[in-house]
This record gives C-alpha cells, sequence and structure tokens, in this order.
C-alpha cells in the first residue's frame, strides 16, 4: 500500500527542529538564502516500496540516455536508493558516482554498496558549492535533491564542468500542491525556479516534462559557461 504525504509529514513532525526538508526558493531569486538538508536518520521515508512506481527511475535514465557502459553520477544520492538503479543500468562496464554532502549518507551508501554487491559505484564527499566528480561523465542525476542546494547555480556549473560535450543533467523534483510524497507544498521547487537556476548557470535547457502523479523532470545541456578544467 502507497505510503501517503500525510504518512510522510506525520513521521517528520516527530523529529526535532530543524524540519527534514529544506525551505523552498520565493520569488525571482534562482538560489535560496539557507536550507536544511533530510537527516539521514529518516532515510526510510525515502525508500518506501512503491516509490519505483511513482519515481519512474526507467523514465528518467532513458530520458538521460544512460546506458549499459555509462559513466555517471548521481548528485545528492542520499542513501544510495536511486544510486543502485543507476549501477543495474551502466553495468560492469559503467561507472556511478555516487556524491553527498553528509558524511552519514557517504556511510549509507557504502553499506548499501557492500550489502548489494556493487562493484561499479564510487561515494563520493562533495561539498555546498564542489560536487568532487571527476570529468568525463555521460549524465549527471539530480533526484529530490536541487531543494536541498545551498548554491544551486554554483552546484550546477560544478556539474556541467563534469560532462562531455553531450552530457547532460536531469532535475527531477516533486510537483507544486499536496497530496502524494515529497516535502510540504511550500518547501517545493517549482520549474520556474530550476530554469532560473539553469539561466543564471548558463546551460540550456533541453527538454522539461512531468513524471505524473508527483513529479517533474528537466533536463539540461552543458553549456558554454562551465569550466574546463578543476
Amino acid at each position: 500500500m502507497r505510503i501517503t504525504f500525510w504518512a510522510i509529514a506525520a513521521a517528520f513532525l516527530s523529529l526535532p527542529a530543524p524540519s527534514a526538508f529544506p525551505q523552498s526558493a520565493t520569488g525571482s531569486q534562482p538560489t535560496k538564502p539557507k536550507t536544511r538538508l533530510f537527516p539521514p536518520t529518516s532515510l526510510g521515508v525515502l525508500e518506501t516500496p512503491d516509490r519505483v512506481l511513482w519515481n519512474k527511475p526507467d523514465v528518467i535514465m532513458d530520458a538521460l540516455n544512460i546506458a549499459d557502459g555509462s559513466i555517471v553520477a548521481d548528485l545528492g544520492a542520499g542513501g544510495g536508493w536511486f544510486t543502485t538503479l543507476l549501477a543495474r543500468r551502466v553495468g560492469p562496464k559503467g561507472l556511478v558516482y555516487a556524491e553527498d554532502i553528509q558524511r552519514d549518507m557517504i556511510t549509507a551508501i557504502k553499506r548499501r554498496i557492500q550489502r548489494e554487491t556493487l562493484t561499479n559505484v564510487r561515494p563520493v564527499l562533495g561539498t555546498t558549492k564542489d560536487s568532487n566528480l571527476p570529468h568525463g561523465l555521460d549524465a549527471v542525476v539530480i533526484n529530490g535533491a536541487y531543494n536541498e542546494m545551498e548554491d544551486p547555480v554554483a552546484l550546477l556549473k560544478d556539474a556541467a564542468s563534469s560532462l562531455k560535450p553531450q552530457g547532460r543533467i536531469g532535475i527531477v523534483e516533486y510537483t507544486a500542491g499536496a497530496g502524494g510524497p515529497g516535502p510540504d507544498p511550500d518547501q517545493r521547487v517549482s520549474p520556474e525556479t530550476v530554469i532560473k537556476g539553469a539561466t543564471a548557470a548558463g546551460l540550456p535547457v533541453i527538454s522539461q516534462q512531468s513524471i505524473p502523479p508527483f513529479m517533474y523532470m528537466i533536463i539540461l545541456g552543458k553549456g558554454s559557461a562551465s569550466r574546463s578544467a578543476r
């Protein structure tokens, strides 16, 4: 049975302040003055049995041209739920970099890698402005983590600098309104906010699509403003 948004909200209400989800951006600003990171102690909320049905990882990976042998990154990987799906898609000839800025999340990813005997995943501890990802990536996925970024423009520029010339960045976020999984309505990031951040980072929008019933995806290209060297 699907866990509803209200069940998730109730779980978070039992947590001490600050709240589990960051505050959303307001106005026309592409960056946010402050954020709150998702707590590692609540990772179970992100890994409900039905998540594959509404997050639709195959749709996301297909849109980003992720295939056998691809080299990709899961930016803001959390506990590695999406990382494992990426690892299975790219296969033993591919590689997945699972990046997060919280050490506890990196620890959780390492445990998952060991538990699921994955040999093609590399955990990476990043910072709020530097993902520490290598160059030569085919794609970067930001799945439900854009709203936690302290400086999304800087992170988008950094991610783009890691891409191959034809590489793509996929940003997947929760649609506005109540119902379903995800943060409170006023903590969600609109497509317009994501596009403004991309524009500020100098990255072109390749496509925008709905991932019903709860999410949307915006795909960005490498652009011309990314760094040529790290």
